[in-house]
């Protein structure tokens, strides 16, 4: 509170306090009083008067300045009702009263939106749980009348397996804390579980596979980090070459951190969009050049994962060259990404 602006606020009080001197000492010379009692009377309600703005002044100022720093000092700046003394004055009393009504009315409006928001999570599990069965009876139907237009089918079932699997993942991502245990893991069975769950586009696309260096344990959550792998591993089939497709996994260890790179041979990422892959919904030209329908959800849902299991994520890519993805864990569960 600056004092220039608060004394701005009170010249009313200042204007009306020197009419009302001046009326006094027109009176005053009426009555031929002494010069020494018109001084006094002119001095004694001026100085009064700055005794009790000065006063209020550093009241509110000591109370508004301490209100400020601990709301600079707090990262949910709705607690700050929470905080706050009730102050000698007036005008703060009914700033706190107002402040925890709102505060108040908030709060019951955050936990209705979490409700409903809760409630719908919970339906689009049930929803997934649900259409996994006929989508399983369906498999077992392709598999006991196998054909041409089964496969077909059966690739078909598999796309809508992942986007079925995306949803759910995508759905649980704000409150991963609550359904990831991490634990040492074998990176091996990690990227094999990663590998069975493309088998099927792996092999209907001819892309030859070099698994090597996976002997090696980490620490995260194997059903999140299979997902991860999964959709890095989808899209380096999803934007392969025509001929000559490959992909290669391996991990590499080093000092603070233990890498697993994810490379392939495929029509890469413009340079200028390799900064944007992990944006929510971002396609790039890939994924109106190639015929392949993209949702742009794979590598942000794969990022935001990667944040709440404190792994690293890191990509490069050449265009007509390929794609090189890097996930990195820390060597032990209380180790730091460096």
């Amino acid at each position: 509170m600056k004092l220039e602006k608060y004394l701005k606020e009170k010249i009313i009080y200042i204007i009306l306090t020197i009419f009302g001197i001046a009326t006094i000492e027109i009176l005053l010379f009426a009555y031929q009083i002494s010069i020494g009692i018109r001084i006094y009377v002119a001095i004694t309600p001026l100085f009064l008067l700055c005794i009790c703005i000065g006063i209020e002044y550093y009241i509110k100022n000591r109370y508004y300045k301490e209100l400020k720093g601990k709301l600079d000092s707090l990262d949910e700046k709705y607690l700050i009702s929470e905080l706050l003394l009730t102050p000698s004055f007036e005008e703060g009393k009914i700033l706190k009263e107002v402040l925890q009504d709102t505060d108040k009315s908030m709060l019951e409006h955050v936990n209705r939106y979490k409700y409903n928001q809760e409630d719908y999570k919970e339906y689009i599990e049930l929803w997934i749980h649900e259409i996994k069965m006929p989508i399983a009876t369906s498999k077992m139907i392709i598999e006991n009348n196998k054909n041409q237009v089964t496969e077909s089918i059966n690739e078909e079932l598999n796309k809508i397996e992942n986007y079925i699997e995306q949803a759910l993942f995508y759905a649980r991502s704000n409150t991963v804390e609550k359904d990831y245990y991490i634990k040492r893991a074998n990176l091996k069975e990690i990227v094999n579980n990663a590998i069975l769950k493309n088998k099927d586009s792996l092999l209907q696309n001819k892309i030859e596979l070099n698994i090597h260096d996976l002997e090696q344990d980490v620490y995260t959550d194997s059903k999140w980090c299979v997902f991860i792998l999964n959709q890095i591993i989808q899209n380096s089939i999803k934007y392969s070459k025509k001929e000559d497709k490959k992909i290669e996994i391996y991990s590499v260890k080093k000092k603070e951190k233990i890498v697993l790179y994810i490379k392939d041979n495929g029509i890469g990422i413009k340079k200028g969009e390799i900064t944007r892959v992990f944006e929510k919904g971002f396609t790039g030209e890939n994924g109106r050049i190639t015929g392949q329908k993209s949702t742009g959800i794979g590598l942000y849902l794969c990022e935001k994962l990667c944040n709440r299991l404190e792994i690293g994520l890191e990509l490069n890519s050449e265009q007509n060259i390929g794609t090189e993805v890097r996930i990195i864990f820390p060597k032990s569960s209380f180790s730091d990404i460096k």
